[in-house]
């Protein structure tokens, strides 16, 4: 018999030629399962019963009549109307009966697969897979139904049941209007598969591509204990951890990003009648520690990087893949569950670039929570908090719940944003706003509590990981860059990095490279301590001791914190514009902005005017700082040495003299930093009058420099930066500085070293580009939303100049 004309398939007879007959997911697993395990991935076998059991099912119960006469006349925008006639027919479904012939071969099925694993009657996750679903141009996060904990012959028939009739959930029904589907020409598969027991362990999702900006070199893996239902719903913040492909490859442990998710509940088996599992609250403990060690991490990773990679060869062209894994609680063992072509970013081409940005940042933020989207929006609160009140929403209004729900589908489609209380990045929420090209607010954890329905907001996720929802309806800016057709330029026109989240995104706009990476952002949002405090933890008052433990959660050792959390944030800045130079620059921090982390005020002296006081070098070889400087070497180290991540250069910040900077290269070199070693380079800023003054002394143990025309300008003219007294009296195009900036490129150029200049004076002074480019300054680094403007104005001056 035919593969389309048979009731139960078993994983190993299937493959992705064979949607039409499984369905997607079914296709997906049964290639993975016959071709992958035997590359190490594991997955836990099953069987299908075929949409040609679905149809027979339907046809020989004449159930088809009924679904035309329910379906005529609908209108998908009438909620009540769309709910009660898919309750109607799922209603039918279930209530008719499975026919005998197919019955009897899902029982033996059952049984043989009990059988195989040594247990009478197994527990087994039944999944619903539509055969118009997962397809690379039409998916929707939860349009059908799993159920988990099924064991069984009766409660795997009933659920087999209840499984078909989701075909005709109200979301499902929606989704078809709206792309396009004929309803009777869609059916449905249902796959049996062994359940991993991940309830007493952990389990989630994998991304083979970065959700947020469609970086295609990253795995994204989210992570929370128990079953996976409660991260696909959205109903947990889970841990995140990001793996850097290229260098993964290379075999380094390149784990570049761990962030700990609240991970409050999670889903277990249930002995109840009622239902087969259910949740519970995670023990403190459990919430205060990685979910996945980073070994587990890196096996995923290979997992999902060998599936993307046979897809590849499958398909022959780019497939980034969506994927559910599961940790056996009970063996440790790690298992692929699912696995389906990513369907949202991995179909944006990056053509044209629109930057979002406020024009003034209301006074009043509201609630915060985790980003989804770079775009901006406002409209009208409209809480949801049961599915009987879905029919209340109006379009354009902005979408508030603790999670969203796969039913919610029709009002998400005409909502402006949403923001929930619960869940990660790739909760349903984040998911379905990806894919309907809005902007998201999850895990905010109060967002019921703080905003009001009717009440005008501003949804912002335009600035990174973190989203902020303001009152009133606040204006921004949209610019939109073609990047098609830039063109090529002698200069290199490089790019200005602060936030570690926002290097993906801007990766996608031409450049050659990151001229200037400040640390201080990562200091400021992401460690939030001061280094001394966290190294001086011991001797700390019991009242500092506990709010640093609240942020270090997850890390006993103090230490290790700040120099991870330094290291990730870097490397994913190199990670994103690899294998093009990234020049990090060291600490910068003065001592009034060191003050303000948590500690700070503990370690840092008064200073009168901190802007020409103890900071940069002078701070790197003293001892009050320099062990904290020490962990800002190993951070370096780990970036090169762990993640592969060699594009890595280092950018010496406010070096008075060459002594100072002898002194620093001497401390990076006890640190295992040794300039020179495996072609690491090492700058430093051009800043300060002595720098150019003397700088065939600095040349001569640095390999190159950096101009920071700000500080240059504020020191040759005796002006101090922080007064608007005297801001008045000149800028970058002062004779003086040009003078400076002109002889130090000479001196560069002389000794064949690198001079590059990253400030904002080219992008606000045209002149001063002019002058940039007809000194013949290497490289000018600028902030993103500069880039393409001055790759033009740059252009235009080189032809002049030839």
């Amino acid at each position: 018999m035919e593969k389309d004309k048979k009731f139960v398939l078993w994983f190993d007879q299937v493959n992705n030629d064979d949607v039409a007959i499984v369905g997607g997911k079914n296709a997906s697993l049964g290639e993975m399962y016959t071709i992958l395990t035997n590359r190490g991935v594991r997955v836990p076998n099953g069987f299908i019963v075929t949409a040609y059991a679905y149809r027979y099912f339907i046809e020989k119960e004449n159930l088809l009549p009924f679904i035309e006469k329910t379906l005529k006349g609908l209108d998908t925008h009438n909620i009540k109307d769309l709910q009660k006639r898919g309750k109607a027919i799922r209603d039918a479904i279930v209530k008719s009966d499975m026919p005998e012939e197919i019955r009897v071969e899902i029982a033996e099925a059952y049984k043989n697969l009990s059988n195989a694993y040594g247990i009478k009657e197994t527990d087994t996750a039944v999944r619903s897979s539509a055969t118009a679903e997962d397809l690379p141009d039409a998916s929707f996060a939860g349009q059908h139904e799993t159920f988990l904990n099924v064991v069984g012959e009766k409660k795997i028939l009933e659920a087999v049941k209840m499984a078909m009739a989701s075909l005709w959930t109200d979301r499902a029904i929606s989704y078809r209007v709206d792309r396009g589907f004929d309803h009777l020409d869609v059916a449905l598969s249902v796959g049996v598969q062994k359940m991993v027991r991940s309830d007493k362990g952990a389990s989630g999702v994998m991304f083979t591509i970065d959700t947020e900006s469609g970086f295609k070199d990253v795995v994204q893996i989210d992570a929370s204990w128990g079953l996976g239902e409660m991260v696909v719903q959205g109903k947990v913040t889970p841990d995140e951890y990001l793996v850097f492909k290229p260098t993964l490859n290379q075999g380094f442990p390149a784990v570049i990003r761990k962030t700990i998710g609240s991970k409050e509940n999670k889903m277990i088996y249930s002995t109840s009648k009622e239902s087969p599992v259910k949740e519970v609250d995670v023990p403190e403990k459990d919430r205060n520690i990685f979910v996945l060690n980073n070994e587990e991490i890196l096996t995923l990773s290979r997992w999902g990087v060998e599936i993307e990679k046979h897809y590849v060869e499958r398909a022959g062209k780019p497939m980034p893949m969506d994927i559910e894994w599961a940790k056996d609680g009970i063996t440790n063992e790690l298992f692929i569950v699912q696995a389906r072509p990513e369907t949202v970013q991995s179909e944006k081409k990056h053509n044209t670039i629109t930057e979002y940005s406020l024009v003034t940042k209301g006074d009043s933020v509201l609630t915060t929570g985790i980003a989804v989207g770079n775009k901006i929006a406002s409209g009208k609160v409209r809480i949801i908090n049961d599915v009987k009140k879905l029919h209340e929403f109006e379009k354009g209004e902005i979408l508030v719940a603790e999670i969203t729900d796969p039913d919610w589908e029709p009002i998400m489609k005409i909502a402006s944003a949403i923001v929930t209380e619960k869940g990660g990045r790739t909760s349903h929420a984040a998911i379905v706003s990806r894919e309907l090209g809005i902007p998201a607010i999850v895990g905010t954890g109060d967002a019921l509590s703080k905003l009001k329905n009717g009440q005008l907001v501003t949804v912002d996720t335009s600035s990174g990981t973190v989203g902020s929802v303001f009152e009133g309806k606040l204006e921004w800016t949209e610019k939109a860059y073609d990047i098609t057709n830039i063109p090529e330029t002698r200069t290199k026109v490089c790019m200005n990095i602060g936030s570690p989240e926002s290097a993906f995104i801007h990766s996608f706009i031409p450049n050659k490279g990151v001229g200037l990476a400040r640390e201080e952002f990562i200091i400021a949002s992401h460690i939030r301590v001061h280094p001394n405090a966290l190294l001086n933890f011991e001797n700390l008052n019991k009242t500092l001791q506990n709010k640093i433990e609240k942020i270090t959660a997850g890390y006993d050792d103090k230490i290790s914190y700040y120099v991870d959390k330094l290291a990730e944030g870097i490397g994913q800045i190199c990670a994103a514009f690899y294998p093009n130079d990234v020049i990090v620059r060291f600490s910068d921090f003065k001592t009034n902005e060191y003050s303000t982390l948590l500690g700070g005020e503990e370690f840092e002296p008064q200073e009168e005017n901190p802007m020409i006081g103890w900071r940069g070098a002078s701070r790197y070889y003293d001892p009050k700082f320099k062990e904290a400087f020490k962990l800002e070497c190993r951070a370096f180290k780990k970036v090169r040495e762990q993640f592969g991540l060699k594009n890595i250069a280092a950018l010496v910040p406010f070096c008075r003299t060459p002594e100072e900077g002898q002194k620093v290269l001497d401390i990076m070199k006890e640190e295992g930093l040794e300039k020179g070693m495996d072609g690491f380079k090492v700058y430093v800023m051009c800043e300060i009058p002595s720098n150019v003054l003397r700088a065939d002394e600095f040349l001569d143990i640095f390999d190159g420099f950096s101009i920071g025309s700000n500080d240059l300008a504020q020191l040759s003219l005796g002006l101090d930066r922080d007064s608007g007294v005297v801001a008045h009296i000149s800028n970058e195009n002062d004779p003086t500085v040009k003078t400076l900036v002109s002889m130090a490129i000479k001196k560069c150029r002389e000794r064949g070293k690198y001079i590059g200049f990253c400030g904002q004076a080219p992008s606000d002074y045209p002149d001063f580009t002019r002058f940039l480019v007809s000194n013949n300054i290497e490289a000018i680094s600028l902030n993103p939303d500069s880039i393409i403007p001055m790759i033009l104005a740059i252009s235009e001056e080189e032809k002049k100049q030839s």
